[in-house]
């Protein structure tokens, strides 16, 4: 179970906002903070350099600490600036050509699309929706019909940006795994508030973020290549970190994740993330999962018994991103409010998440996401706000 008052002391947003928009950025505990802070201290004292190497057990515990989240190897850890350039760095590592198929779903993000796009154009390859079933999710039977028409990738977002259900991701992995095809998995909005484990889910590679439901730094990130395909990926553009230069004429890439990596990083983000994985470790996984998704269900009950008020979410497992409409009035405009009445909430516009979005004739959709330090009072102040 979750100590919520516990939870509210450590955060000390919560004394000022109700934020529900825990999706685009979650209030971070005092300790993650600290933990940043403190190091940028450290540099101020002792320099940049010099403040690394005496923060070498603290960096270096951040790829433990990911690999307990994820279900992995510290070696198969990346951290990185964000989940779109863990993504970006895996998804143009991998060689494509004229034919080559790449499958994805109807709920993938736009930055994911716009560089599947990209590729394609580049090399001839193409980009193929998989259909949906009754309820808004990849149907398994037609992913299987066409990886059985060979594939050279599956690319799938595990919990979409702008709806509250949860993809199959261990599914489409058991598929893509005996079909023998790569299988990328964005887990930008699933880690932190479900559990995520990459033995389980069968994705070669997973990007996540630290700023969403890990409650980390902004400008912090992971990627997760495994063991069994990272020699396969040669990373878009390497560095004296990524790759080693050993004669006047060639180099030798490190045989690990941090192949991902550059030598330049943000130290104190990187520790403040690690922080933050402990610290949702300390929670555990499966009380987070089930104090959000309660809260989200609690959520989507009020809403619908306002009226002109439409719950947009799909899915037959839903987390904790709640997306609506109110008719007549533009999302923005509904977030506008809201937030000038203390609730924060977020919007996500067709051009985000086209595919879907336009399929089902919606031109944006207002997105309130809830966490574990989120209250039952703060629901009522959202639903307040909307009646008014």
């Amino acid at each position: 179970m979750i100590d919520v008052e516990r939870a509210r002391r450590e955060t000390p947003g919560c004394a000022h906002v109700a934020h529900l928009n825990n999706a685009g950025a979650a209030l971070p505990p005092a300790a993650v903070t600290d933990a940043v802070v403190g190091h940028l201290r450290l540099e101020e004292r002792i320099g940049g350099y010099e403040a690394a190497e005496a923060a070498e057990a603290e960096v270096e515990h951040v790829y433990t600490a990911i690999a307990r989240l994820i279900g992995c190897a510290p070696h198969e850890v990346a951290v990185v600036e964000n989940a779109t350039r863990g993504w970006d760095m895996a998804f143009y590592a991998l060689a494509f050509g004229p034919g080559d198929r790449i499958l994805t779903t109807r709920t993938e993000y736009a930055s994911n699309v716009i560089a599947l796009l990209q590729v394609a154009a580049r090399t001839g390859a193409t980009v193929e929706v998989i259909e949906t079933d009754g309820h808004g999710l990849p149907s398994l039977d037609h992913l299987a019909r066409e990886l059985s028409r060979g594939a050279a990738l599956v690319a799938v977002t595990h919990v979409p940006t702008h709806s509250g259900l949860v993809n199959p991701a261990a599914e489409i992995g058991a598929l893509a795994r005996a079909a023998g095809v790569p299988y990328l998995l964005d887990a930008c909005q699933s880690v932190g508030q479900l559990p995520v484990d990459v033995a389980a889910i069968g994705c070669d590679m997973l990007a996540a973020t630290g700023r969403k439901f890990l409650r980390g730094p902004r400008g912090t990130g992971f990627l997760y290549v495994s063991e069994r395909i990272v020699e396969r990926l040669e990373p878009p553009f390497l560095d004296l970190h990524a790759a080693t230069w050993t004669a006047p004429d060639a180099y030798e890439i490190r045989p690990d994740a941090r192949r991902f990596e550059t030598w330049e990083t943000n130290y104190a983000g990187k520790i403040g993330l690690g922080v933050a994985v402990d610290y949702a470790l300390g929670w555990g996984l499966d009380a987070i999962e089930a104090r959000v998704t309660a809260l989200a269900a609690g959520l989507r009950e009020r809403l619908a018994e306002v009226p002109g008020v439409t719950v947009r979410d799909e899915g037959t497992r839903r987390c904790g991103i709640v997306t609506f409409t109110v008719d007549g009035v533009p999302a923005a405009e509904v977030s506008r409010r809201l937030r000038a009445a203390g609730v924060n909430t977020s919007v996500s516009p067709m051009e985000y998440a086209r595919f879907d979005l336009a399929a089902r004739g919606l031109p944006d959709v207002v997105r309130a996401s809830v966490h574990y330090y989120n209250t039952e009072e703060e629901l009522d102040r959202l639903v307040a706000g909307l009646r008014q």
